[in-house]
């Protein structure tokens, strides 16, 4: 086993922390984060120009670095090098937790293999956030964040999720609600209650609780604005037998996952029908294999 004692004095490399930012409302950021900040030699930041704007507010004048996804390989042996010299670095993301959509544990990672120490500090997490606020089971939870933006490969994790018993928890970004919506109604049965939360901590923050189905119905009807945690309930009626994983949903197998949810085939067969912008008579035809 590898200890770690986060606050011994005798350490020799420098230590990196973990420090989260406020997703929407600044007051939301700790006195220890702030502090944090201040004293840290360096601030490994994802966009140096967002988080120069949260430094200003609360007058920190640490020098940045940027470090993202892009520029991931090169960055992190470059700031490993710096705390084995003794330089402390605090990493922050845009907003939330370090680690969590954000190359933070690429960098973890490797200072674990070299034994620098690694401190977390507590703060604000959009999943948890929202998932406090739902009124859907908040225990166990299955936190994902995002899914495949390829359709064929977000059906595919879709389709392995459809029979998890937990709450389920999704980021999702406004321009691809509604596709990504349409696959969960498709896959877990457009009756599975679902939570969009909108804007968290911020003033136009939102919660839209209702069944898939009345999720899509809204998104006909409003504009889409603000980044989502999408909040799903777990399949209270999971199959013994797991879903198929397949490149592309089939109808057949589009059907077949809805009854398995526990639709009448008629009404999954209808349903299917509406989302492919198909009359229901061919869906009737594919799913029975019946001669056209």
């Amino acid at each position: 086993m590898q200890s770690q004692k986060s606050f011994a004095k005798n350490q020799v490399s420098g230590t990196l922390y973990l420090v989260p930012t406020p997703i929407g409302n600044l007051q939301d950021m700790t006195f220890r984060a702030v502090n944090t900040l201040k004293e840290v030699d360096l601030i490994a930041a994802e966009d140096t120009r967002n988080t120069q704007k949260l430094l200003n507010h609360f007058e920190i004048d640490t020098k940045q670095i940027s470090f993202h996804e892009y520029n991931t390989r090169q960055r992190v042996p470059e700031l490993v090098a710096r705390l084995e010299q003794g330089t402390n670095i605090a990493q922050v993301s845009d907003a939330g937790m370090p680690s969590i959509s954000d190359p933070g544990h690429d960098l973890v990672v490797a200072c674990i293999e070299r034994h620098i120490t690694v401190v977390p500090l507590p703060g604000a997490n959009a999943g948890l956030t929202a998932l406090i606020a739902s009124g859907l089971a908040p225990q166990p939870f299955y936190f994902f964040g995002f899914l495949n933006r390829k359709p064929a490969e977000q059906k595919r994790q879709l389709d392995r999720l459809a029979n998890k018993e937990e709450t389920l928890l999704f980021y999702e970004a406004p321009h691809r609600l509604k596709k990504t919506l349409k696959n969960m109604a498709a896959i877990f049965g457009d009756e599975r209650q679902v939570v969009l939360c909108r804007e968290l901590t911020k003033k136009f923050e939102e919660f839209l609780r209702g069944t898939l189905n009345e999720a899509l119905t809204w998104i006909e009807e409003n504009e889409i604005r603000g980044e989502f945690v999408i909040v799903v309930a777990g399949n209270p009626k999971p199959s013994s037998q797991p879903t198929e994983s397949i490149p592309e949903l089939s109808i057949e197998a589009q059907v077949t996952n809805l009854i398995s949810a526990g639709k009448k085939p008629n009404d999954a067969i209808k349903q299917v029908a509406k989302l492919r912008g198909l009359r229901k008579q061919d869906v009737y035809s594919q799913y029975h294999h019946l001669k056209s």
